[in-house]
Formats: structure tokens, C-alpha cells, sequence
């Protein structure tokens, strides 16, 4: 039988990690191959797509213990082949991975004589170069060069994926490479995306609870985040933002648009139609910016302070939008009125 198989390390420590990517990739197998590996997705004949039972080996020497993660059937272009996927969720250098991959693949190679398309996926929240080939070879003889394919996801540039209509990539958005200064943004055209997908629910469920598990706003982010929401006068994405978790719903647009207008800080929960200047927001967005110039640019003078305690909602959200194209306080100057 043509299989495909997802393998990791059995490590009850990151149990919850590695449960989060083999319920997002097993749910969504056919949209990761298709997002990272257009070419093989081509070949490949997703109709035959089957799970298979877990897989477990056993190494005698090290005495560790090692599991398939996800084990599934499928047929590439009439020829039966063994698809291997190791799905890496750690956060810290592993020592002789590639060997690792190469113990994988013979375990499996000799279990099922089958070929095999090895591929690894890093989670790694820091950018790093992994290496993608096993060697084994002498001064005097060459015996094998073994390599696999990778995806690194800090490598991959959050905004190059804002019109795919993939779920896959919805969801990695959070650990794909952004600034920390994006992280707003990120979250507003991941809400877009996940909108326009009209997923079923309990996969849009899937899709933002590991979204949320690995970008989670803080409190003026969030309310950031869901004036801009309003203020973009996208009624279908309110509503669909309406439809989230109670953790969203709780935090800003649980009322709705109804009317009336919004007097004072956000703390949560809207109760009427934004109409005109919100001194709330205002303040808010101020205190935002200065934090943001402080850390990312340089202090700021008394004077600059006032100035942008005075400044329009939209002059401060494009403060804080160009916050990285800041070299210094003179630039910052220019923006403001």
C-alpha cells in the first residue's frame, strides 16, 4: 500500500506543542503539501488520502522511544510511495538532526521497502539555517549522501501569503518571520484571510485557536486592532469577527455597530457606533506611539510628547504603521501636523 508518514521525537515535554501542528497539518495535509511543495502536491493523489495507524520504534541502543505522528496512505502518479514528514516543534538547536532524519528514514524504509520523500518542518521561533543533508563518507570512500526537504518557517515572510486562500497559511502567519511592530497588522489580515475562507465551523475554530496560541495580543493592541477593524466599515468581517471565540467577542465586538457613539478608553466591549473623534482611542494611540518611538527610534523630547498627544487618529496610526522606517526624531517630526 502507498503510504504517507508524518514522524517525531516522543517528547512529553512538548506534548502540547507538537499536538497543536499534527491537528493543523492532519486536518489540512493536502493544503500543506499544496502551500510548501506545489510541485509534489501535483503528483500526488489526494482522493487515496487515508490515516493509518500510529507507528512506533524503538531505539535499542539510546534507549528512546519514537512515534509516527501522523501515518497516511496515498498514491503518488500510479507508483506506491512512502511520503515521510517530520513535523519539529522544538524552539532550541537539536544536536545531529539530520542524522536523526536519516534514522527515521531507514526505520521506515525497512518497515515498508517503499520510497520515501522525506520533509521536515521547522517551528523555531528564531531564524536559523538547518542543515537538509546526512553524510556518511571516508577519505578513501564515499558511502551515502541522504537529504530532505524543509520548511523553515522564519524564513517565510508573513506577507507574501496575504492572498492565498490557503488555512494552512492563515494559521502559520503566527510563526512565520514579521517585525514585532507588525504584530497588529498580522493579526488584522489574518482575520481577513480566515473571513474570506468561509471555513466550517469547528475548522475555523482549528484555524484561529493556533493562530491565538502563538500571537496573542496584549490589551491595547487588542483594542487597537478592533477600532481599526471598525473603521475600516467592512460590515461582513465584523460580523464574522463577531462570530469568534468568547475571547474575542469579550474584547471588543460582541454589541456590534449599534448606534450611538464611543466616549472614553475601549476596555473590552463596544456599545455603540464609532461616529467622529474618539478621545479614548486618541489617548491610546498616543501612548502607543510614544512607547513605540522611545524603544524603536530614540526618547523623546517633552515638546515631540505633546505633539502627539495632539495628533488625529489617523496621523498616529500612521506613526506607529512606519515605525521601523524611523532613523531618527527628525523623521517622526515630518509625519506630524
Amino acid at each position: 500500500m502507498p503510504a504517507l508518514l508524518t514522524v517525531h521525537e516522543d517528547r512529553p515535554i512538548y506534548m502540547d506543542h507538537d499536538q497543536l501542528f499534527k491537528q493543523l497539518i492532519g486536518t489540512f495535509f493536502e493544503e500543506f503539501i499544496s502551500l510548501f511543495f506545489p510541485e509534489i502536491h501535483q503528483q500526488l493523489d489526494f482522493s487515496s488520502l487515508k490515516p493509518l495507524a500510529d507507528e512506533v520504534f524503538t531505539d535499542l541502543i539510546h534507549g528512546e522511544r519514537r512515534q509516527a505522528d501522523m501515518v497516511m496512505e496515498a498514491t503518488w502518479k500510479e507508483q506506491d510511495t512512502l511520503l515521510i514528514i517530520h513535523v519539529e516543534s522544538q524552539s532550541y538547536p537539536q544536536e545531529n538532526f539530520d542524522e536523526r532524519m536519516f534514522q527515521y528514514f531507514s526505520l521506515l524504509y525497512t518497515k515498508y521497502r517503499k520510497p520515501i520523500l522525506p520533509i521536515a518542518l521547522f517551528t523555531y521561533d528564531a531564524i536559523r539555517d538547518e542543515p537538509d543533508v546526512f553524510e556518511m563518507t571516508f577519505p578513501f570512500h564515499h558511502v551515502l549522501t541522504f537529504q530532505f526537504l524543509k520548511v523553515e518557517l522564519k524564513k517565510h515572510n508573513w506577507r507574501t501569503f496575504l492572498t492565498s486562500d490557503n488555512p494552512i497559511a492563515a494559521a502559520l502567519l503566527s510563526k512565520m518571520g514579521y517585525k514585532q511592530t507588525e504584530r497588529i497588522q498580522v493579526k488584522k489580515e489574518f482575520l481577513r484571510m480566515l473571513a474570506r475562507m468561509e471555513l466550517n465551523p469547528a475548522k475555523m475554530e482549528l484555524i484561529f485557536g493556533f493562530f491565538e496560541s502563538y500571537m496573542s495580543l496584549n490589551q491595547t493592541e487588542e483594542e487597537i486592532l478592533m477600532e481599526s477593524l471598525r473603521e475600516s466599515k467592512d460590515e461582513s468581517l465584523e460580523e464574522f469577527v463577531k462570530k469568534l471565540p468568547n475571547s474575542w467577542r469579550d474584547k471588543g465586538l460582541r454589541e456590534g455597530r449599534e448606534a450611538g457613539k464611543i466616549e472614553g478608553k475601549i476596555e473590552g466591549k463596544i456599545e455603540g457606533k464609532i461616529e467622529g473623534k474618539i478621545e479614548g482611542k486618541t489617548e491610546a494611540l498616543a501612548a502607543v506611539a510614544i512607547r513605540l518611538i522611545t524603544k524603536f527610534v530614540a526618547p523623546l523630547p517633552d515638546e515631540m510628547e505633546k505633539k502627539l498627544n495632539e495628533q488625529e487618529i489617523e496621523t498616529l496610526e500612521l506613526v506607529i504603521d512606519h515605525i521601523d522606517n524611523f532613523k531618527n526624531i527628525d523623521e517622526v517630526r515630518e509625519y506630524l501636523k
